[in-house]
């Protein structure tokens, strides 16, 4: 454990950018533990990025909760967003390879098997509390910032510069699959920031557009979304 804060003390980008890379190769590797090693994963992950965000709260000051009703309002709009252009809009076939039948530990394990159900769960709480903090940090607090100046700490969260936040934006948007609502999200999130100085907003919007979802993916079988 002092091994990881050793690192992440090392710089203001490192503390933001590391645990993110972190999450994103262990999200790289689950495919490689086979049909139920990959489920597994997922909680493993979770679990680490939890650890991963206690690591970081002493060292990014931004990283803090905050909940406003413009939070509810963005959560809820690119929730509606994400599952309404989804049959209007090509995939990302660029970085994704469709997966037949999605996310769907009832397959895998047995349907409403105690093994499916805690997988699911796991992966509500992990999109709606893990996520949030991690990829806010690095989208919103550093990579929106870097693109404006490498000493982005200096820099107020609520700076306004359109290149970056159109830049920003599309990176987001280009790692999902459903990359024309990612693009979206990303443009509302950092509006978000924008408007309260503080990633909290978004970090609670991100979470209610993500639990939403896995409401939605559960309620209604659509587990192309996973």
């Amino acid at each position: 454990m002092k091994l990881l804060q050793s690192y992440l003390e090392r710089s203001p980008t490192t503390a933001r950018v590391m645990p993110f890379f972190i999450f994103l190769l262990l999200t790289a590797g689950q495919d490689f533990f086979g049909s139920e090693g990959r489920y597994w994963m997922y909680l493993f992950k979770t679990l680490v990025g939890a650890w991963m965000i206690w690591e970081m709260r002493p060292l990014v000051a931004e990283m803090r909760w905050a909940f406003s009703w413009e939070a509810v309002v963005v959560g809820v709009i690119v929730f509606v967003l994400w599952v309404g252009l989804d049959p209007w809009v090509p995939k990302n076939h660029l970085f994704f390879k469709p997966s037949e039948g999605g996310w769907n530990p009832h397959e895998v394990f047995g349907q409403d098997s105690w093994q499916a159900w805690v997988c699911i769960v796991g992966r509500i709480l992990g999109s709606s509390l893990v996520v949030p903090p991690l990829e806010e940090v690095f989208y919103r607090s550093f990579l929106y910032r870097w693109f404006v100046r490498v000493d982005f700490w200096n820099l107020p969260l609520n700076h306004r510069h359109v290149l970056s936040w159109g830049v920003t934006s599309l990176v987001f948007g280009l790692v999902h699959y459903e990359w024309l609502a990612g693009i979206l999200c990303g443009l509302l999130y950092q509006g978000l920031v924008l408007r309260k100085n503080r990633l909290g907003d978004a970090m609670t919007a991100h979470a209610i557009t993500n639990f939403l979802l896995g409401l939605w993916v559960v309620s209604r079988g659509a587990w192309g979304f996973w």
